[in-house]
């Protein structure tokens, strides 16, 4: 299975179990920005247990790999948990919205895009800098981050919201990584 196909199926079994939900991480940046490859397809969903039940329904354990009972205490704990292809090894991790002012705007900023002939929910550009910004500041300073923030936060200059992004940039205190991404733009 291709990772365009993991990811449509993921967006319809989420679709099908009635879950909100936004494609995000480097799928997203590298749409917004610059093509790059990635193992891993991010999502941000706005789940209960219930609801997992229905998503899991959709996903043969011949096929996936997942743990229920693991997913539902992600769930319980704003946390993550995975979806995994047997056959192609790719993942997708499936974050769950958490109640952070941040989470929060981004969620509600959500656009709808089409993509491999579907119409997908993903992260502003806005949203998907910060985001980029905020990793890299998790991470120790991953260049990686700083270059796909960059290469979106150049892409997409003229129809970007500046105030927003500076906004959210001081409030999550990332005026150090907001300075090392310039030097990729």
């Amino acid at each position: 299975m291709s990772q365009s196909q993991l990811l449509i199926d993921t967006i319809e079994a989420l679709e099908k179990a009635g879950c909100e939900y936004m494609l995000t991480g480097s799928i997203v940046s590298s749409m917004q920005g610059e093509p790059r490859a990635t193992h891993d397809i991010d999502i941000v969903v706005e789940v209960s247990r219930d609801i997992l039940e229905v998503f899991f329904g959709e996903f043969s354990t011949d096929d996936y790999y997942y743990d229920p009972e693991g997913a539902k205490a992600a769930i319980e704990a704003k946390d993550m948990f995975n979806l995994l292809s047997i056959a192609s090894g790719d993942k997708v991790d499936i974050w769950a919205l958490t109640e952070s002012a941040f989470d929060q705007s981004r969620f509600a900023r959500r656009q709808t895009v089409d993509l491999l002939g579907k119409a997908i929910k993903v992260s502003s550009p806005e949203d998907t800098i910060i985001m980029k910004l905020l990793w890299a500041k998790m991470s120790g300073g991953s260049e990686k981050q700083l270059f796909d923030a960059a290469r979106v936060y150049d892409m997409q200059s003229d129809s970007l919201d500046h105030g927003y992004i500076i906004t959210w940039i001081n409030i999550l205190e990332l005026e150090t990584q907001f300075a090392d991404m310039q030097r990729f733009v």
